[in-house]
């Protein structure tokens, strides 16, 4: 596919910092856009709305729009590869928000295929109209310019969220233990019997009322210490995550850093209490041999696209506070190898080994046998990439999914020699509070009031 010209975009620039997660809210809210995806990441936050180009991959073709024209290709054994090459034809100036599907992993590992049927694997936008929000002020771009003035009609006005409370949800159903329990217990055997060294065993959570998704974005991110945030409405699939960790960092100057978070307590009522979790935390054999492991495998999939003396390994098992939990982490770090760009980086660390196991392919395999159904969203990416050379991927856990009128969490632990059945189920329900601790009711969302 041949690059295409977008239409020029206009800029406007509103000084002085804002509410942007009431700002966001609104937008999303007020019926002027009909898609989109929200992106934070450390000093910024960004809304990408409406659709001007996209790629969206099924099971065995992707369809790739851009400029009145469409092109439709085979997926390939190399999914991601597909994807860069065919976002080549984007402008470069343009940035592209969206997500990656678990199951994407099943194509680039072999092993049990996904059903043909299914939703998308991934679905990437070049945005209409695209916000960002820093300390400095708001910057809106948008081609059209009517949409363009409505946007800055409702950024000019000052916007604040009113205090929205939480619906409780109950996370330990007995036949969801009884079932978690019996998966685990049949992971430790096939990782005794040398099938694999560790596998992330999840489990769903049904929740039975309807749920506002902005709110509860809203409130999550007040609620939690996440290394990234999101909130997206594309194609049909929602979703509303408090990501810990980031799958893939790529920046314009080559520099490749991923985040592994391996290893599980929970954070604790501060304090004292606290402290005694995170140091049983940093000397427990089992939960230093997961992250150990963990990270071992990141070092060897950066060899594949880095070069050999640029990885490093810093900050090895430090502890980081997620929420209502707290994991050992690390950070690997290296620099693209010539002839290598980012979409190379994120298949080579794609799907994240704290979501899959090692080895991966024998991982995959296990958890598609284990659990039954498709993971979807769950465990896949949620990214912004740019043609300058920037990607940005988050971990999708600690999230809230909708599809098709249901609402659900998903949540997993790590599974190596000596888990035991019952802590790994306690430990799904602490990660699932992170998310299930902000749930609004639809009925309940708080109202964005502005003041002028």
């Amino acid at each position: 596919m041949t690059a295409t010209h977008a239409p020029a975009r206009r800029t406007v620039f509103l000084p002085g910092a804002v509410d942007d997660l009431a700002a966001a809210h609104r937008l999303v809210s007020c019926g002027l856009v009909d898609s989109y995806v929200v992106y934070e990441r450390p000093g910024a936050r960004w809304l990408a709305a409406n659709v001007m180009a996209e790629l969206v991959a099924g099971r065995e073709l992707v369809t790739a729009t851009t400029a009145g024209q469409t092109v439709t290709v085979p997926l390939g054994p190399r999914p991601i590869r597909c994807l860069g090459d065919l976002a080549a034809a984007w402008p470069p100036a343009w940035r592209a928000y969206g997500y990656l599907a678990f199951e994407l992993g099943q194509l680039l590992h072999g092993g049990v295929r996904p059903a043909l049927d299914g939703p998308p694997l991934a679905h990437l936008v070049v945005p209409e109209l695209e916000v960002q929000w820093t300390a400095a002020g708001t910057t809106i771009r948008c081609a059209d310019a009517e949409l363009l003035r409505r946007a800055v009609e409702v950024l000019r006005e000052t916007w604040v969220m009113r205090a929205a409370e939480p619906a409780p949800l109950p996370l330990a159903p007995p036949d969801d233990r009884d079932r978690y329990q019996a998966a685990v217990a049949d992971a430790t055997v096939a990782i005794a019997r040398g099938r694999l060294r560790k596998a992330v065993v999840s489990r769903r959570l049904d929740v039975p009322f309807p749920v506002d998704l902005p709110a509860t974005y809203a409130l999550g991110v007040t609620r939690n210490t996440a290394a990234r945030t999101f909130l997206l409405d594309l194609g049909g699939r929602r979703a509303a995550g408090f990501c810990p960790e980031t799958v893939v960092e790529v920046r314009r100057d080559g520099l490749v850093r991923t985040q592994p978070l391996a290893g599980t307590r929970p954070a604790g009522a501060g304090g004292a209490e606290t402290r005694c979790l995170r140091e049983e935390l940093r000397w427990d054999p089992k939960e230093c041999y997961e992250h150990v492991i963990s990270v071992r495998l990141a070092c060897e999939e950066m060899r594949a696209v880095c070069d050999y003396s640029s990885i490093a390994v810093r900050d090895l098992m430090t502890v980081k506070e997620r929420g209502p939990v707290q994991h050992l982490a690390s950070t690997v770090t290296g620099r693209l190898a010539g002839g290598r760009d980012p979409w190379d980086a994120l298949e080579a660390l794609f799907p994240a080994v704290t979501a899959s196991g090692v080895p991966k392919a024998a991982a995959l395999d296990l958890i598609a046998g284990l659990e039954g159904g498709e993971r979807g969203l769950y465990a896949g990416v949620v990214c912004m990439v740019d043609g300058l050379g920037d990607l940005d991927g988050a971990l999708v856990l600690r999230s809230v999914f909708q599809d098709g009128g249901r609402t659900w969490l998903h949540a997993g632990a790590g599974i190596v020699a000596g888990s035991e059945p019952a802590r790994e189920f306690e430990e799904t329900t602490a990660k699932l509070r992170s998310a299930a601790g902000c749930l609004v009711r639809a009925a309940a969302a708080a109202p964005v009031e502005v003041r002028r």
